[in-house]
């Protein structure tokens, strides 16, 4: 609702209080969203502007590709925060794998006989094995991810 009445502040800026009617259609694709005066393909949605100015003239500027560049900064604005968003995300779980990892070497710091000593340090060793394996694989799916979002933000910069 909003979004529709940005675009009829965009389109006119004059107010009063006859009716003028403007159609043009939006076309959401893997890549992108278009608006167009012609539906692009056939799962373009058309959408209805009024504005009550009769004595305004449908301006001959191409407002449809004002429509598409605000689209595109929007995008790239959602990309920027998915981006910053799985950054931070691999930062934490580095700091969980660092909390983890010092709570199983507090462990072998106790006081013990040698047989539990020994049994204690192969359960640590074990253990942090198990860390960093689960660790390096959470972050090689962020990595992709982060990848594949930093490659749609250079393809639309």
């Amino acid at each position: 609702m909003k979004f529709t009445l940005l675009l009829c502040f965009l389109f006119y800026t004059n107010l009063s209080f006859a009716k003028t009617t403007v159609s043009y259609y939006k076309c959401v694709t893997d890549k992108s969203t278009i608006f167009s005066q012609h539906p692009c393909s056939n799962n373009a949605q058309q959408y209805t502007l009024t504005h009550s100015d009769p004595q305004a003239s449908i301006p001959s500027e191409q407002h449809f590709k004002t429509l598409n560049e605000i689209e595109r900064k929007q995008i790239i604005l959602n990309l920027k925060n998915a981006l910053r968003a799985k950054k931070q995300h691999a930062a934490i779980l580095g700091r969980k794998r660092d909390e983890a990892a010092r709570k199983q070497q507090r462990r072998m710091t106790r006081l013990m006989d040698d047989d539990k000593r020994k049994a204690t340090v192969k359960d640590v060793k074990k253990q942090l094995k198990t860390i960093n394996k689960d660790y390096l694989q959470r972050v090689k799916v962020l990595n992709k991810e982060i990848a594949k979002i930093e490659k749609k933000l250079k393809r639309l910069q």
